[in-house]
């Protein structure tokens, strides 16, 4: 190898005469590129020789030292480079090479031949300069057309190296740029994390982009089932916000005050929840207030004062949400009188008796959870599955919580006093509310509540069905009683022989005065000549066939006791 460091020093020029001198005279500088370029490719010729020789002579590279294989690959890297081959360059990359990042790196990013560094980066298992290239690309601050698509190469990278650390770095940086897809790898195999680091990387999502900080606490609380209180206010106070920004704007405010006062002239059994859901246009506002009720009245972790506090000023148009909460804080009479005299919903009134203080039924839930893909949220109304235990629509019918039968008559009581406040005009909803839930009300109360005023045949089908139900409670415990005491006998006459052969030993009562009275009911009848333990007797009677024995003692099942010897005493 010459003994010059540079091509430069090889080239000399023997004409020192040209003016002004060898170094700007125009043909003196001609001569010295066109010297260099064959210089060059001198250079590149004997490199691209030594390394076929190199895979002859040492295959594994171990003969000479590693630092003359990283000199010849970097410099011929290099050279590619400068003379613009890059089909060259990419086979070098591809072929097993010693190629030094550092020298080689900066030559790339100055001829934005990014494409190629990535390549190398990827051979190399340079991960995290890869994905640094490929933001750059993504983010437009690089360019290179033979990177098509940057930001999915990203995410095809991350899903297929699972590298936790990996994604967490890069996962928050392309929420900004998908977050869809970003949430997606962010929640990939997080099942069994510590909460302090979903608090961690939530907290960065929300610096990052709001909107994705969103759906990662929705897969935290719904998807994943979290039970921290902290998460579900959170959760609640989002969708809150979300809920009034959709109020604010007058098109839907407008739309959503006709559904009311359509639904309230309607006189249809329909829930209000159904009503809205079926006959409002799909919007993102529509989903928004779906997710919401569905949420409110699903969780009971969240901080609910709050939530009524923000709701009270939109008592009119927001009437279902402002009872869920209601029902919450255990303000039944007023979360009834908003359904019964403000939305006109007496079936969710109804079913808020039913369920002990919940207006929205698993079962409608469910519902929604199908037509509008809102399962998530559809299976916080049932505890969660454990594991290798399947899900199934039966569970959305099963609460986790039981109602009694006096919390619900309880309810019901609390909803006819509701209904009589309306004055004669919910009569009609009174009579049928008597009718459906007859069971749960005491006939002497309604009796006491219904105006003197109001027309007996409101009353009438709740005292008939009223009065028959009691009498025939009446008959079935008169009947049962009857078949009880049957029962008794029965067992009584099977019983007799039974307690007849294991015999018994009779005492009598032993009396308090005086010493001579203190002997046992058995001394005095030995005194006697009589044997009160019927049990020996009896075997004693087996053993003597054929003769009777005149002093033992016969215990009747009635316990009367007759007692016979040869004096003729009874």
């Amino acid at each position: 190898m010459p003994t010059e460091e540079s091509i430069d020093d090889i080239i000399r020029n023997y004409s020192p005469h040209l003016a002004p001198n060898t170094r700007t005279a125009p043909p003196a500088v001609e001569l010295r590129a066109v010297l260099k370029m064959a210089a060059t490719d001198m250079l590149r010729s004997f490199l691209r020789k030594w390394r076929r020789k190199r895979r002859l002579d040492d295959p594994g590279g171990t003969i000479k030292p590693k630092a003359l294989y990283q000199a010849v690959d970097t410099v011929l890297a290099r050279l590619y480079v400068e003379s613009d081959e890059k089909s060259e360059l990419l086979i070098l990359i591809h072929e097993p090479n010693d190629i030094l990042m550092s020298e080689v790196e900066p030559a790339l990013v100055t001829a934005k031949w990014f494409n190629a560094l990535c390549q190398l980066y990827q051979i190399r298992g340079e991960d995290a300069k890869l994905l640094d290239v490929w933001s750059r690309l993504a983010a437009g601050e690089w360019i290179d057309p033979e990177v098509e698509d940057p930001l999915s190469n990203m995410f095809t990278f991350l899903n297929e190296k699972k590298d936790r650390a990996l994604i967490r770095q890069w996962g928050v940086w392309l929420t900004k740029q998908d977050s869809e897809r970003a949430i997606k790898l962010l929640t990939s195999g997080r099942k069994h994390n510590r909460q302090e680091d979903d608090f961690a990387l939530l907290q960065q999502i929300q610096e990052s982009n709001p909107a994705a900080a969103l759906q990662f606490l929705e897969h935290l609380v719904l998807r994943k089932r979290s039970q921290n209180a902290a998460l579900h206010v959170q959760l609640a106070t989002l969708y809150v916000d979300q809920l009034l920004s959709c109020v604010s704007d007058e098109a839907t405010s407008k739309l959503w005050r006709a559904k009311v006062s359509s639904y309230s002239s309607s006189q249809t059994n329909v829930p209000f929840l159904s009503y809205f859901a079926s006959t409002t246009p799909d919007s993102d506002s529509k989903r928004t207030r779906l997710k919401t009720i569905l949420f409110l009245q699903a969780s009971e972790l969240y901080d609910v004062e709050p939530i009524r506090t923000r709701l009270q000023d939109y008592e009119k148009l927001l009437s279902l949400e402002l009872s869920i909460v209601e029902g919450k804080l255990g303000h039944d009479r007023s979360a009834l009188s908003i359904l019964v005299h403000t939305l006109h919903d007496s079936s969710s009134a109804e079913a808020y008796c039913t369920l002990g203080g919940e207006v929205v039924p698993a079962k409608t839930a469910q519902s929604l959870g199908e037509r509008f893909s809102l399962q998530s949220w559809a299976a916080l109304f049932v505890p969660p599955v454990s594991a290798g235990k399947a899900k199934s629509s039966a569970a959305f019918m099963k609460r986790q919580k039981s109602v009694s039968e006096e919390r619900k008559r309880e309810l019901t009581r609390i909803l006819l006093e509701v209904y009589m406040s309306g004055g004669e005009a919910m009569s009609g909803r009174t009579a049928q509310l008597l009718a459906a839930q007859g069971m749960n009300l005491d006939v002497v109360d309604v009796l006491s509540l219904i105006p003197p005023e109001w027309p007996l045949r409101v009353l009438s089908s709740f005292l008939e069905r009223s009065f028959r139900r009691t009498l025939h409670t009446r008959h079935e415990g008169q009947i049962i009683k009857s078949i009880a005491a049957s029962e008794n006998l029965a067992v009584a006459e099977r019983t007799w022989l039974i307690l007849r052969e294991q015999g018994a030993i009779v005492e009598e009562a032993v009396d308090d005065d005086g010493e001579d009275d203190e002997k046992s009911g058995s001394e005095k009848a030995v005194g006697l000549g009589l044997e009160l333990d019927e049990k020996t007797a009896l075997l004693n009677a087996r053993v003597e066939e054929g003769k009777v024995r005149e002093n033992v003692v016969d215990v009747e099942p009635e316990g009367r006791m007759f007692y016979s010897d040869n004096s003729g005493l009874t």
